[in-house]
């Protein structure tokens, strides 16, 4: 047994200093990542983080049979055979709990890694899978990976124990990819199936990045045999820069096509796979130096948001990717998954419209989908949703009928351990290192950083309420000077800085979108303002989703809410009285008024409101800030008789009655909302 690594609930560690990528045979980072804890939130973000652990996500350890009686850890408690769960939790509780410092968090993290450390089998193989069950599947790894490299650099006393582990396992997997691809993929007689085996050929990306991790800080004279194991898992994969050609990509709505097609594309077509794999050509090409790539990453993106994107900035996919239509849904673990791969796309590639759709995903789809106080959360959510409770029937591909309700575990028990990495990353990610000398402020959000620029001792504190305010205040320290970088989103209609050195800032670079200024030794404040405006953009449907910023606004439904004990997904029954925390409830949400809507587009007013951000920030309703429109009441029919399917078009769209204004609020704290709103002329007047 190895000696636990924590006494007495304090950690006997330091955490590791920043590194920029090294190795030769990857191509570097176009921004270089710092290491977990070096960015600690600010503002509206800590309050998020902050209710996110001491909501559901922080407290799965305590009580949640997937996490807290996992295999992982000597239990008996899977929801499926692939053992993720766990896996999923360590790749989100690592970075929430460095990231605010949390140190309860850190125990439960320290006492589960040392755990599984322990419990590693002769051979290396590391899970709860036995040689000889014949069920030994590489894919929940790429998990653990993820979390035990992050935690790696932010607490150096893992380093030896963690890196030693991963290099055993590499040798390991090695010897079960030469003998054609076991773990990864079917062969006859084994007891898993062909659809079990799936999830880590479309999902390879994953390890991709630990193993180059690994050839990047820890070789150990072994990069031949790391190099060597992504080509085999390559080679095994499912491949996406197949995928994202004009001769294989769907863009049409899959409803419309027959099933042997969809069929036959599968591996392509599910939603989280997707959104993890829109990192795949970022990731691969550091190992392949293939440029071509470039064009697969940015087909990937490009394709994926405008033929089955939502104008929340997730991907629309009720398991499968469908189309436009404002019913189909997109799941929880897509929205955090469409983060992290997004601000991956950025750091590793360094094309703005990364950050730009980073952004968009963050301050709009994940909110949407989680209650102000993080007790609750859907799986399945929406752009048109002026309702969310147990549907008579099913609207959805692959869903059933509580997906978009709030609530312990809806419909399917992934998304409960895998939600809360969606801010945590997303702040790690928020300051890039540009080469030696430069610091970018990539992802904007309120926070701190302290790292080492340009030989010296650099920190970083922004302070403000972006996106809902479009100002933010810096105060910088700095041993020596340093080139300091801001990031200009694509839809800002403006951007100003000012400095109090007088230092100028450039010109916004046309290819980074990045605005350049010298910040001297000392200290230094500066303010940057962004300037933003209403803007709209054209849905399926002759519908509009309207922005200010940032921020998507919908159409705001007050809720009638009721709640009730957590149900088990599988067959709605309640949890046993004491086996839940008294926070967690499942809940209906009913709408208190109309929600059949249009809107006259020329009428929209942008209203800033008073007053301080609420806490927690994405209350329902309780944003200060809101658009007014005029609006009238239309035809509206359903969709499966359940949800709105598509509004009336043409002639036949007409107001059934007088005009009146409505409020578009900001759709992450709208729970009932409607984004994708069908546009009538005339109402102004």
């Amino acid at each position: 047994m190895r000696p636990q690594l924590f006494m007495t609930g304090l950690l006997l560690a330091v955490p590791a200093v920043a590194k920029t990528t090294k190795s030769p045979d990857l191509i570097p980072f176009a921004l270089n990542p710092l290491p977990l804890g070096s960015i600690t939130p600010n503002g509206w973000l800590r309050t998020e983080l902050e209710a996110s652990a001491a909501g559901l996500g922080g407290h799965l350890y305590d009580f949640y049979r997937f996490v807290a009686r996992s295999s992982w850890i000597g239990g008996d408690s899977e929801y499926s055979v692939l053992n993720e769960a766990l896996p999923y939790w360590v790749n989100a509780i690592v970075p929430l709990s460095y990231t605010i410092n949390d140190q309860r968090l850190k125990n439960d993290v320290h006492r589960v890694v040392d755990t599984i450390l322990d419990r590693i089998q002769p051979d290396g193989w590391i899970g709860p899978e036995t040689l000889d069950s014949g069920k030994r599947m590489i894919w929940a790894r790429t998990l653990v990976f993820l979390g035990w490299t992050n935690l790696v650099e932010a607490n150096s006393t893992y380093e030896k124990p963690i890196v030693d582990a991963m290099h055993r396992f590499n040798g390991l997997m090695n010897s079960m990819l030469r003998n054609n691809g076991t773990g990864m993929i079917y062969h006859d007689g084994d007891p898993l199936s062909e659809n079990d085996y799936l999830w880590f050929r479309t999902r390879v990306e994953e390890m991709f990045i630990s193993l180059q991790w690994l050839l990047d800080f820890y070789p150990r004279n072994q990069s031949e045999l790391i190099k060597e194991n992504i080509d085999l898992i390559h080679h095994f994969a499912y491949k996406w820069e197949g995928w994202y050609t004009e001769q294989s990509y769907i863009k049409t709505d899959l409803y419309n096509l027959p099933d042997e097609v969809t069929d036959e594309q599968w591996p392509f077509l599910h939603g989280v796979t997707v959104a993890e794999g829109l990192k795949y050509a970022a990731a691969l090409r550091r190992s392949t130096h293939n440029d071509s790539l470039l064009t697969t990453a940015k087909n990937g993106a490009d394709w994926t948001f405008k033929y089955h994107g939502s104008s929340s900035g997730t991907i629309l996919a009720d398991e499968r990717i469908d189309g436009l239509n404002a019913y189909y849904g997109s799941e929880l673990c897509t929205h955090v998954e469409t983060i992290y791969s997004l601000a991956y796309n950025y750091f590793a590639i360094g094309d703005p419209s990364y950050a730009d759709r980073a952004e968009l995903t963050a301050f709009n789809a994940l909110p949407a989908a989680i209650s102000g106080d993080w007790w609750s959360h859907q799986y399945m959510t929406e752009p048109n949703q002026p309702f969310s409770k147990n549907l008579s029937a099913s609207p959805f591909y692959d869903v059933d009928t509580q997906g978009q309700t709030f609530g312990l575990e809806p419909n399917y028990p992934c998304c409960t351990v895998n939600h809360p990495q969606g801010y945590p990353k997303f702040t790690m990610y928020s300051f890039l290192r540009k080469g030696e000398n430069g610091l970018v402020h990539a992802l904007l959000s309120p926070g701190h950083v302290e790292t080492e620029v340009a030989g010296g001792q650099v920190t970083v504190d922004c302070e403000t309420d972006y996106p809902f305010d479009n100002r933010l205040s810096y105060t910088i320290h700095s041993d020596n000077k340093f080139d300091f970088y801001l990031r200009v989103p694509n839809w800002a209609s403006g951007t100003s800085v000012e400095s109090s050195t007088g230092s100028q800032a450039s010109e916004v670079d046309p290819e980074t979108q990045l605005r350049r200024i010298e910040i001297p030794a000392g200290k230094s404040t500066l303010t940057y303002t962004v300037d933003m405006t209403i803007q709209t953009e054209a849905r399926a449907n002759n519908t509009i989703s309207i922005y200010h910023g940032p921020l998507l606004y919908a159409f705001y439904i007050p809720p009638l809410v009721s709640s009730g004990p957590p149900k088990f997904y599988t067959n709605q029954s309640a949890f046993p009285p004491g086996s839940y925390p008294s926070q967690a409830y499942d809940f209906t949400l009913l709408n208190s008024t109309e929600w059949n809507v249009a809107i006259d587009p020329s009428t929209l007013v942008y209203h800033p409101g008073s007053g301080k951000l609420p806490s927690p920030t994405w209350e329902d309703g309780k944003l200060p800030m809101y658009i007014s429109v005029k609006a009238c009441l239309i035809d509206w029919p359903l969709f499966k008789d359940v949800v709105p399917g598509n509004p009336v078009l043409g002639e036949d769209r007409k107001c059934l009655g007088d005009a009146f204004e409505v409020k578009l609020r900001p759709y992450g704290s709208s729970k009932l909302h409607m984004a994708d709103l069908p546009v009538v002329d005339g109402l102004g007047g």
